[in-house]
């Protein structure tokens, strides 16, 4: 074979690729080889694209879109503005000085017929009484008798309840008209307008959204901590056990996601009540008489022992699954060079479990912050979390579902500022879950 017909096999100098300069690498069909690998590339990624697109599309339908609809209800306030638009237009020149205008009651008398045949009245009443209770009655009240009044409204109103010459009244309806409101998050920190619409402490009869996020961050770092003394040694038993034993205690670690979450909280309700078997044996071993028992159910005790038993195994698995990779022969090491047992195992032992207790304490306290279903049932008044008092506002008899959205909003927010300053601490690429 010549030469040149061998150089021709590896390189090309057709003057048709744009890619192509003389003596570059082409592939057998003559393409220049950087534009084969582009191409190739291209076509790589797009195969893993629609192999993933299937999951991104499940975590877009059922986790993106409603939490972007959480976090816009937690802000809207459409009622007035949709449901007395006419209102909402004449009142926007009124100064707050005096009693609106003749232009105002009018257009408030033209919503009120609309909003009787419509059925959509009642919405705007319930949510001007929301802010001062006997609104309701005011607006239902007047709309009724609406047949029997002319021309001028303003003294018609008047005439028929007082209450259309409040000050007040009117300034909370004009405010009521911004569709985008930051009502709900004030409420949520136990704020709220005053009838001046200055922003002001609620009474403090009023307050506990923000004593109960304390309540929860405080309660979530103590059973993180108490997970952690606990859950410590035993994965350092079961990482240093032999297999045949760290495989049966290892089952009784499991054994808990085996059983019914409500069976194990119930469990606890019965071990705990003062009539209950820990109170009964505390009684017969004379530690305390029968007129004494404890009370250890109904209130955070009860909350605190029943979700460190549920979460005790989120804690055990990460570490002993760091802790089995760590060579017997470091301590050893650590021991020949001089350290005593305890400082081997301070200075060598624990730094090297730092990526397993991490990812511990990232979803043990996660979860907890967010747990629902153990503090309601053994939680009491006392014991309880942010997240009962959301579920409330959702389902309950006076259900405020944007207070409710903007309350797991809040909490949706705290998480991810916590997973931030906890990943520039520890670092997330450091976790290790198995």
């Amino acid at each position: 074979m010549s030469d040149s017909s061998a150089a021709g096999h590896g390189q090309s100098s057709s003057p048709t690729g744009s890619d192509e300069t003389p003596g570059s690498l082409t592939t057998a069909d003559g393409t220049p080889l950087k534009v084969s690998l582009r191409r190739a590339e291209s076509r790589a990624r797009r195969k893993a694209f629609f192999l993933v697109l299937p999951l991104l599309a499940f975590l877009l339908i059922t986790f993106a879109i409603p939490i972007g609809q959480m976090i816009s209800r937690s802000v809207r306030n459409p009622e007035v503005a949709d449901y007395l638009p006419k209102t909402a237009a004449a009142i926007q020149a009124w100064d707050g000085q005096e009693v609106p205008p003749e232009a105002v009651f009018a257009a408030m008398a033209d919503d009120m017929k609309v909003g009787l045949e419509n059925r959509t009245l009642g919405r705007a009443a319930a949510r001007i009484n929301r802010e001062i209770p006997g609104a309701r009655s005011t607006v239902l009240g007047t709309a009724r008798d609406l047949d029997e009044m002319s021309p001028p409204y303003k003294e018609a109103f008047i005439a028929e309840d007082e209450d259309w010459e409040n000050l007040e009244f009117w300034s909370l309806i004009k405010r009521e008209t911004r569709t985008i409101t930051p009502v709900y998050y004030l409420l949520a920190f136990d704020y709220e307008y005053s009838p001046q619409g200055e922003i002001v402490e609620r009474p403090e009869s009023y307050q506990v959204y923000r004593m109960l996020f304390l309540r929860t961050a405080w309660m979530s770092l103590l059973i993180t901590s108490l997970c952690i003394l606990l859950g410590y040694p035993i994965a350092h038993l079961l990482a240093t056990l032999p297999l045949k034993s760290s495989n049966l205690l290892m089952i009784l670690v499991l054994l808990p996601f085996w059983t019914s979450l409500l069976v194990r909280t119930s469990a606890w309700i019965v071990l705990l009540q003062q009539q209950g078997v820990l109170n009964d044996t505390l009684v017969w071993l004379g530690v305390i008489d029968d007129n004494n028992r404890i009370r250890m159910i109904y209130n955070q005790i009860g909350t605190i022992i029943a979700m460190t038993h549920i979460l005790l195994p989120f804690m055990i698995l990460p570490l002993y699954s760091v802790m089995k990779t760590i060579p017997p022969s470091y301590m050893r090491a650590a021991r020949s060079l001089g350290a005593t047992q305890l400082r081997a195992f301070v200075t060598v032992y624990m730094p090297l479990t730092i990526p397993g207790l991490a990812a511990g304490v990232l979803l043990v306290f996660i979860l907890a912050i967010g747990y629902y279903i153990t503090p309601a049932l053994v939680g009491g008044d006392t014991g309880i979390f942010i997240s009962n008092l959301i579920a409330q506002n959702m389902t309950g008899s006076t259900a405020q579902l944007r207070l409710a959205a903007a309350l797991a909003t809040i909490l949706l927010l705290a998480v991810l500022v916590l997973y931030w300053a906890f990943n520039k601490l520890v670092g997330v690429d450091r976790l290790k879950f198995g």
